[in-house]
């Protein structure tokens, strides 16, 4: 594992026109589409160089992007969208469920006080110090949001379907790529929970989840998109199917 304090960049093609940037613990994704493209989620303030020196790979601006897709408004997500949105006028999508969350990052309420929780799981120390160093203390709020409803996101690059996946936040969404068979699980499906440091397709712990049975529910939604590719917001790729992690998923059951 890098030191936490300089977590390693990882910048891999994940599937069709799907590219993951790996920060430390935490994972976003560069959406092409011809000459068109998006981002699925805005990772940490400390990412934003990493996502500008991609976009240059790829041939692209900051202010090429059409939108941020966010997966649910908790600040590993929202990250750098500020900066998106003030300097370059990128819209930044949230399902409406998340929008006081997006406007107040920090006012979650887990089913566990994640603090004490943390304290208990030791295992999930350098995951969140590698979080810290990456500015997860000092996000701030996008100006406004968009409203991302459950449906075809025909104004997004590949054009998504959006499916509410509730648990981990009420507004939690995930992004099904049916060209790529692909699907973003953002925390709805994670193969590393960076709170208790354990591995594997799992639902993220309880001193992070609001409702963790909710959250084991929401599982079907996402093993029912069929997508060969599962693309966590933490965590490596998982390229054995949709419905395979959404098993092991459930049978990890919730820390």
């Amino acid at each position: 594992m890098a030191h936490p304090l300089r977590p390693s960049v990882v910048i891999e093609q994940v599937a069709p026109g799907l590219h993951r940037l790996g920060h430390g613990p935490v994972n976003l994704y560069v959406v092409q589409d011809g000459d068109r493209v998006g981002l699925v989620d805005a990772g940490l303030p400390a990412t934003r160089p990493a996502v500008v020196e991609l976009l240059d790979r790829l041939g692209h601006a900051p202010g090429d992007v059409e939108a941020i897709a966010v997966t649910h408004a908790h600040f590993d997500h929202l990250g750098f969208a500020r900066w998106m949105q003030e300097e370059h006028g990128v819209p930044v999508l949230v399902h409406p469920d998340d929008g006081h969350l997006a406007a107040h990052p920090y006012s979650y309420r887990p089913r566990h006080n994640r603090f004490a929780f943390a304290g208990r799981h030791p295992g999930g120390w350098p995951h969140l110090a590698a979080m810290t160093s990456l500015g997860a203390l000092r996000v701030r709020p996008p100006l406004r949001t968009t409203p991302m409803l459950p449906g075809a996101l025909a104004s997004f690059p590949q054009g998504p379907r959006v499916i509410a996946t509730p648990g981990h936040t009420d507004g939690h969404t995930v992004l099904h790529f049916p060209g790529a068979s692909a699907v973003v699980t953002g925390d709805a499906l994670v193969t590393l929970d960076p709170y208790t440091g354990r591995r594997g397709p799992r639902v993220v712990a309880s001193g992070a989840t609001k409702d963790p049975e909710v959250a084991v529910r929401s599982l079907e939604a996402i093993a029912a998109t069929g997508a060969e590719v599962v693309l966590p917001g933490h965590g490596l790729p998982w390229y054995d199917g949709a419905a395979a992690a959404a098993d092991r998923a459930a049978e990890a059951g919730v820390a």
